[in-house]
């Protein structure tokens, strides 16, 4: 075998007792939770905004920004619920590059994998712990999830990773929401298909347990446009998308309808200012279709400290290192008319 086995890991027991949530921020995330359940559910007309950098590469930085986070959500708390992005994996279509603070705590070193699941596990409780608000992450590995599991209020699943048996069956033993993400082709039935997988009760290996899970209710779609054979971006979140989207639910033997519209990736051709026109479209077709209103629960949106992206080693505080984000400015006040759209 060309494996190199270099050091076992500690196991998720271990690692949640030695950095503990105290008592006052897991009552938070509980209430969090409800929160968010709730929009899912149709339970509550507030909207869902999961914004926030592309990737969680700075404890400081990242922390800095979801302070910012809260003083809004405190202004807004009548119309929405935002949900911090600290995404510490990050897919790489080739494999190369930065793979999140979960592989490399300095992206300038090389990778350490015990050290990242510190570092991750720490920074999502110093979010919590100082903001009172709960973050959605990106489950890149199913095996890393029980590190982070009394942490998260969302759960995202990839393009990549949608099709992807582990993925789905272990979203089926999640308790919060989950967002199944349009595969990189755009087809809405491999999405779906993965919602009904994540949706239903599953017997299989996890972690070297032989498990059963109940399924999953509040897993739901994300829209995040496509690419065709030519590499061309095909944004899926449209009017005429949507109601093609509400038609092939019905279809389905799905519980509570949902999808949320990730504004950036392939919707947005990676261009990020273009994120502040497609929410605005977003929220304009949901007063217009009663339908359209009931199904789509929220947005993600790209978001730093400062605009656009940088490379590795630049060393400009609070601005992506991966895909380029709206900065801070520009994102409290969308923050602010999305609220206002909601009413």
């Amino acid at each position: 075998m060309s494996f190199t086995f270099l050091k076992e890991l500690p196991s998720p027991e271990e690692i949640r007792a030695e950095y503990a949530l105290s008592p006052a921020a897991a009552q938070a995330k509980a209430r969090r939770d409800q929160l968010v359940q709730d929009i899912i559910t149709g339970a509550s007309d507030k909207f869902l905004v999961i914004i926030g950098p592309c990737s969680a590469d700075n404890e400081d930085s990242v922390c800095d920004y979801i302070s910012r986070l809260c003083r809004v959500q405190e202004k807004v708390a009548d119309q929405l619920v935002i949900v911090p992005r600290i995404y510490t994996n990050k897919p790489r279509t080739t494999g190369e590059g930065y793979k999140g603070i979960a592989h490399q705590p300095d992206p300038e070193k090389r990778p350490d994998m015990l050290a990242g699941l510190v570092a991750m596990r720490k920074m999502h409780i110093r979010a919590l712990e100082e903001s009172g608000l709960s973050s959605a992450d990106e489950m890149l590995y199913p095996e890393n999830w029980p590190y982070v599991e009394d942490l998260l209020s969302y759960v995202a699943i990839g393009a990549r990773s949608v099709e992807d048996q582990h993925h789905r069956l272990t979203v089926s033993g999640f308790d919060v929401p989950a967002g199944m993400k349009n595969p990189t082709s755009g087809d809405f039935s491999v999405m779906l298909n993965s919602v009904y997988a994540g949706q239903h009760p599953h017997h299989f290996v996890f972690r070297g347990h032989e498990v059963s899970t109940t399924g999953n209710p509040l897993t739901h779609v994300v829209l995040r446009g496509a690419v065709n054979k030519r590499g061309v971006c095909i944004p899926n979140y449209h009017y005429e998308d949507l109601e093609r989207l509400i038609g092939m639910y019905g279809q389905m033997d799905l519980v509570h309808p949902a999808a949320i519209i990730d504004a950036n990736h392939s919707n947005s051709n990676k261009q990020y200012e273009q994120q502040i026109r497609i929410v605005k479209e977003i929220m304009h077709n949901r007063k217009i279709s009663p339908e359209i209103k009931g199904i789509v629960k929220g947005v993600m949106i790209e978001s730093y400290l400062e605009p656009g992206c940088q490379k590795v080693g630049e060393h400009v505080y609070g601005k992506s290192i991966t895909d380029p984000c709206l900065g801070w400015e520009e994102s409290e006040e969308l923050l602010y008319q999305i609220a206002e759209m909601n009413r």
